[in-house]
C-alpha cells in the first residue's frame, strides 16, 4: 500500500503539471471510485474546474480547485495515477482519465479496485481529514512531546499505535518498520510504557524512515509507480522490512519475522531487544 513518501511523490510529481491547468473531460469507469455517490454525476461536476493546489494529508492526495471544491485521492493499495502526452495505452486495470486542457491526460489505474475519490464542497475537507487522521509526522509541529501525547495510556504494542491513522497520519506497515529499527525499539514494546529517551529515538527514527523514501521515490515493490512511469527505489536501502533471515547492517544479526497489529514485521532481535 501506498504510505506517505509515496503519496508525497506523487504530489510533488503532479503538482507542477495539474496547478492551473482545467478539467476538460472526465470519465470515471468504475462505479466503486466514487460510490455510493454516482460516478457520472461526479465526473460532470468535475469537468471545468481549475486546479489551485495539489496537497497531501497522510496517506490523501488532495487536488484543490479555484472553485473551492477538493478532490480527495485515496490510493489503497494499488492505486496509480499516470500523466502522458494523448490518450495512454489500452489497460484493463484504468478506472479514470481525466483530459486536461493543455491536452495531456491524467489516467487512474487500480488492480484491486480499493482506492477512492471523494469530491468535497467547499469547507467540506478537512472536516473530513480532521475525523480520520491524527498528526503529520514530518510537520514542524509534530514534536517528541506530540507524539508521546499520541502515545499516552496506549496498551497496544507500538507497532499498532503508530499504524493507528488517528494518532499518525501516513505511516504504514513498511515504514512502521523501519522507523523502530532506526529506534532499536522492539515492535512489540507496550506503546504507553515508552520512556523519554525511547520516545525521543521514535520520533527521530520515524521522520528518518519517511524522509529516506520520499527522497527515494518511494518504494516499488509491485503496483506502485510514479506519475511518468518509474519506479521508486527505496526497497533497495530497506532495513528490516522484508529481510528475514538476512544479516542486520548494524550489528549482523539475522532480521526476524513475527506478526504485530496482525501484519507481517521484521526487526533485529539484537539491536530490538524485546521489553521486560
Amino acid at each position: 500500500m501506498p504510505e506517505l513518501p509515496e503519496v508525497e511523490t506523487v504530489r510533488r510529481r503532479l503538482e507542477p503539471v495539474l496547478v492551473g491547468r482545467r478539467l476538460d473531460r472526465v470519465e470515471i469507469l468504475d462505479a466503486r471510485l466514487t460510490r455510493p455517490e454516482d460516478p457520472l454525476a461526479v465526473a460532470v461536476e468535475l469537468v471545468g474546474e481549475r486546479v489551485e493546489a495539489v496537497d497531501r494529508r497522510g496517506k490523501y492526495l488532495i487536488v484543490r480547485f479555484e472553485s473551492g471544491r477538493a478532490l480527495l485521492v485515496h490510493l489503497r493499495m494499488t492505486g496509480n495515477l499516470l500523466h502522458v502526452v494523448g490518450r495512454p495505452e489500452d489497460d484493463p486495470h484504468r478506472r479514470a482519465v481525466v483530459q486536461l486542457d493543455d491536452g495531456t491526460v491524467l489516467a487512474y489505474r487500480d488492480v484491486r479496485r480499493f482506492g477512492t475519490w471523494l469530491l468535497a464542497e467547499p469547507g467540506q475537507a478537512e472536516p473530513y481529514l480532521d475525523a480520520r487522521l491524527g498528526r503529520e509526522p514530518l510537520a514542524q509541529a509534530f514534536t517528541t512531546k506530540r507524539l508521546s501525547e499520541a502515545l499516552a495510556g496506549r496498551r497496544a504494542p507500538v507497532k499498532a499505535a503508530i499504524l493507528d491513522q488517528r494518532r499518525l497520519a501516513g505511516v504504514g506497515n513498511i515504514y512502521a518498520d523501519e522507523a523502530l529499527w532506526r529506534a532499536r525499539i522492539h515492535p512489540l514494546c507496550p506503546a504507553g510504557e515508552l520512556g523519554q529517551d525511547e520516545l525521543r529515538a521514535l520520533h527521530r527514527g520515524i521522520r528518518a524512515a519517511l524522509n529516506a523514501g520520499i527522497e527515494r521515490q518511494g518504494a516499488t515493490l509491485r503496483d506502485y509507480r510514479t506519475p511518468d512511469g518509474g519506479s521508486g527505489r527505496m526497497q533497495h536501502e530497506f532495513k528490516v522490512y522484508g529481510r528475514e533471515g538476512q544479516p542486520c547492517e548494524r550489528c549482523g544479526r539475522p532480521i526476524e519475522k513475527i506478526r504485530a497489529a496482525g501484519r507481517g514485521t521484521w526487526f533485529c532481535p539484537n539491536c530490538q531487544p524485546a521489553c521486560n
